[in-house]
């Protein structure tokens, strides 16, 4: 009776309103076609490692250097994760305790500047990142930031460019990475360009992680002075950050994230990154990352022949940039309409971009999460007529007046779910 009295009440019963509000996104996660290009779904592994009591730990430090006692466990876990983390990318060092990518990348920067130091990176409207020195991250108030973009012509990276700047602004740093660039990168381009001015070379693959994992995509891992990255997107696993780097910045990366930037690391998210790590060092994960690239050039194909306009033409990696200019629409409004019809993707600037950043003239679509749902070649053309139809209702609607009751949204929706029925969502009872 006494441990009947003791008995703790499950999430349901303890905040039933709270429970209702998760399974509602559960349903909405199952029964959408999730296209944002940063998301993805985790496994029920790493959800469960992500939910353990992990969470209840303390580990500020590194393992065998903690402030903090009962690392009895924590420390061969984060050790776990390291020597995992090192395997799948071939580094010298791994440092698994960033909170998330943008952390990660401030660490980097930490380590291997000073306040001041000008740093190069690509241009948010170009596809770049906030933490690669634009104006309004702390990336660009504290370090002297200089920005490359894309040609004109073809709105392809211009390396070109990118060594004129180099040479003119001796940076102490040079991003390599990007949040929307539907092309492969070249890091041995950029590596001889940070070689021939000095400066150390820093790649953020954060979109792109899986895809080197999955030997889909050149790793920078030869090249760089130290690469970051988000472990969720293409990589599958908890959300959160990791860093690798050469033997020589060990130390550096170490201070910076503990304790320049951080407290204790999440021990539960550090747990989840050894799972993920373990995941995709199996044979499986490679067929899921080429899986990604023939589904994304096939949907980049379907789109085309259906008249969208894509920026560069197509893609290499993930995700494609759609121009929304020859359709009349707004991509705040495009994708809102999308969202209500069960189709996830997310406004986006395209380069040159003539609109306002809130409502940019493209969308960003990508393909991690139905491809973890098993989607192949043979769904994008549903996946593509889907987004059309949406379009076009959303061509017939004043922004300012609609709302989801629009006479096309319902039926499209319910297209969706069923098409979206026939693919489980992993991670999701």
């Amino acid at each position: 009776m006494a441990g009947q009295a003791n008995q703790e009440p499950d999430l349901k019963t303890a905040d039933p309103e709270l429970y209702s509000l998760i399974r509602k996104e559960d349903a909405r996660q199952k029964d959408s076609i999730r296209l944002i290009a940063s998301e993805n779904y985790a496994s029920r592994a790493v959800l469960e490692a992500t939910g353990t009591s992990l969470t209840n730990k303390y580990a500020e430090g590194y393992p065998g250097r903690r402030y903090y006692e009962g690392m009895d466990f924590v420390d061969p876990i984060e050790e776990l994760a390291i020597r995992r983390a090192k395997a799948l990318f071939g580094a010298d060092h791994a440092n698994v305790q960033p909170y998330s990518g943008s952390p990660a990348n401030l660490a980097a920067l930490l380590a291997l500047c000073e306040p001041g130091d000008t740093i190069l990176g690509m241009s948010l409207p170009a596809g770049g990142h906030l933490t690669h020195g634009w104006k309004i991250s702390a990336t660009g108030i504290y370090y002297h930031a200089v920005q490359y973009g894309v040609r004109e012509s073809d709105n392809l990276m211009d390396m070109d460019q990118v060594r004129s700047l180099a040479r003119e602004h001796r940076p102490k740093l040079i991003w390599a990475g990007h949040s929307a660039y539907p092309r492969t990168l070249d890091f041995a381009a950029f590596a001889e360009i940070a070689k021939e001015v000095g400066a150390y070379l820093a790649a953020d693959i954060a979109h792109i992680s899986g895809l080197v994992a999955g030997g889909v995509h050149p790793s920078p891992v030869p090249h760089a002075d130290v690469v970051t990255t988000t472990t969720h997107k293409t990589l599958r696993g908890p959300r959160g950050g990791l860093i690798l780097c050469r033997k020589k910045h060990r130390k550096a990366i170490n201070k910076a994230v503990f304790p320049g930037l951080q407290g204790g690391p999440h021990n539960h998210s550090t747990a989840a990154k050894a799972v993920a790590f373990h995941e995709a060092l199996q044979p499986e994960f490679k067929a899921y990352a080429r899986q990604i690239i023939a589904n994304a050039k096939a949907l980049a194909e379907q789109l085309t022949a259906r008249g969208l306009e894509l920026v560069t033409g197509g893609t290499d990696n993930h995700l494609m940039l759609v121009n929304l200019t020859n359709r009349g629409l707004g991509g705040r409004h495009a994708a809102k309409v999308l969202n209500d019809c069960g189709v996830e993707l997310n406004a986006n600037a395209i380069p040159f971009d003539p609109r306002k950043p809130f409502d940019p003239s493209g969308l960003r679509i990508g393909v991690p999460s139905i491809t973890s749902r098993g989607m192949t070649e043979a769904h994008m053309a549903d996946v593509a007529r889907f987004i059309d139809e949406g379009l076009q209702g959303a061509a017939r609607v004043d922004p300012e007046g609609y709302t989801a009751a629009a006479d096309f949204v319902a039926p499209l929706r319910a297209r969706v779910q069923e098409f979206c029925g026939a693919f489980p969502a992993p991670g999701i009872a």
